[in-house]
């Protein structure tokens, strides 16, 4: 009987030594392959309010498009290596044409001086024969290069000279602030005249005429109708011609015409918001809020976003004889347009507005009769959307480059731009700092001796 009953209770233990066994090999086996799945497939997941960590839609375009290999160079001390890693691991999950490289400053010297680099913690990005240093090892920096890499620089030329607003300005009606988007995207911007010029700089990617005050000579007009007809690239954005006692605004005749013969027709009017929702954001009727884009590449990507267009005339477009134009924007069907444009007194119930919706910026291109090389425009009916005051109003910035990178051919780059980190500190008062102690420190643990002690108890 106790041989048997023996016999029974080793049974069971072989049956129980046998089970564990068997699940010890099975969740070593699911290890394994988690281990191995995650080496071969990275993936992770982005939960930031505004995915912060998370490519944006530029990179995901120029990273996705290499026709070639591409490598990223990392070049720092080794304590250095996993600060950067999160950053460039997010290239090399983006295409297989991306490859990252570390190369330790300290044992690679001769490496390093190949690179030319200045100080430690710098990136180069190689594709081909070309090779660009990153201003920083940020996705703007690493983009920024791989865009050098592929495209080279082009030339933004800013119209000077008759009132308009200012390149190097860091004040609000100034555009330093627009220069710098341009450089991040690898353009280079520079002030030109056109006063003394029978042509438009040859050099001249695209030009840029940002509100001027004042009219343009025949001759400025002139040298822009010839340089689109020749195939260039325009931004212009013309303000309503206000007329008050401190602020006058010219009607630029010749601008205005030119642009007419294009299909763009400027409006003498001033557009005025009644929608209550730019209550909400801190602007005033005189800052239309736009949320209704068409599907022309421009515009594409900001459904769902809003641009803001301050002291703004509307406009009609249609195609010319030689060009094809469409609008990119409009106002909401609440917005109205008054004539008076020399009073800051604007009456909403005077018959004689107009109601919306109203376009309020366009683009076009000019027949060449080279179907390679178009001309091509784009209209604002204000230059309050460029200067400082208002470029980083919402999307206003990437309504604003996305219009440059059209212009310039660089379709691949029109998206959403990096996402800006967001400060979300948590502000407490003393006494709120107080309570989150005493519970964290003390009753949070006070709690969890009680809890165990009466367990204890319990089951004694």
């Amino acid at each position: 009987m106790a041989a048997r009953a023996k016999d029974s209770v080793a049974a069971r233990q072989a049956r129980y030594g046998a089970t564990a066994s068997l699940y010890t090999i099975v969740i070593l086996a699911i290890l394994v392959a988690v281990n191995w799945l995650g080496n071969r497939y990275n993936k992770s997941w982005d939960t930031t309010s505004n995915k912060q960590f998370t490519l944006s839609q530029e990179t995901k375009k120029v990273i996705q498009g290499l026709k070639q290999d591409a490598t990223i160079s990392y070049i720092d001390r080794p304590s250095g290596f996993q600060q950067a890693k999160a950053t460039l691991d997010r290239y090399a999950n983006l295409s297989p044409k991306v490859h990252v490289q570390y190369v330790d400053l300290i044992r690679n010297p001769t490496v390093a001086s190949a690179f030319g680099v200045r100080f430690p913690g710098t990136a180069f990005v190689t594709i081909g024969q070309r090779r660009e240093e990153a201003k920083a090892v940020t996705e703007e920096g690493i983009t920024g290069a791989f865009v050098k890499d592929l495209k080279g620089v082009k030339k933004i030329c800013f119209v000077s000279g008759s009132g308009e607003h200012q390149l190097d300005n860091s004040q609000g009606a100034g555009l330093s602030q627009f220069k710098t988007l341009l450089e991040r995207d690898n353009y280079q911007a520079q002030s030109v005249t056109l006063l003394d010029k029978t042509a438009v700089p040859g050099d001249c990617n695209v030009l840029v005429v940002a509100g001027p005050k004042y009219d343009y000579t025949p001759n400025e007009v002139t040298a822009i109708k010839t340089y689109i007809e020749n195939g260039g690239r325009l931004l212009i954005a013309l303000d309503p011609p206000l007329d008050f006692a401190r602020e006058r605004i010219a009607p630029n005749a010749g601008l205005t015409d030119l642009l007419s013969t294009w299909g763009v027709t400027l409006n003498k009017d001033l557009v005025l918001e009644q929608n209550p929702v730019g209550q909400l954001v801190g602007v005033g009727p005189e800052v239309p809020l736009i949320s209704n884009y068409e599907s022309q590449p421009i515009v594409n990507d900001l459904k769902g976003h809003i641009t803001g267009f301050p002291v703004t005339r509307s406009m009609e477009v249609k195609n010319g004889d030689k060009t094809t134009g469409e609008k990119l924007l409009s106002t909401t069907d609440s917005a109205i347009a008054t004539y008076k444009l020399n009073s800051p007194e604007v009456n909403p119930s005077d018959p004689a507005n107009k109601k919306g919706p109203f376009a309020l910026a366009s683009a076009g291109t000019y027949n060449t009769g080279k179907p390679n090389d178009p001309g091509r425009f784009v209209v604002f009916g204000t230059s309050s959307v460029l200067d400082n005051s208002m470029l980083h109003f919402q999307a206003n910035p990437d309504l604003v480059l996305n219009s440059v990178n059209w212009l310039a051919s660089d379709e691949d780059l029109i998206s959403i731009r990096p996402k800006t980190p967001e400060d979300r500190r948590l502000s407490a008062t003393q006494r709120q700092m107080n309570i989150f102690a005493y519970t964290d420190l003390i009753a949070i643990p006070l709690l969890i001796i009680v809890g165990g002690v009466s367990i204890f108890l319990k089951r004694r």
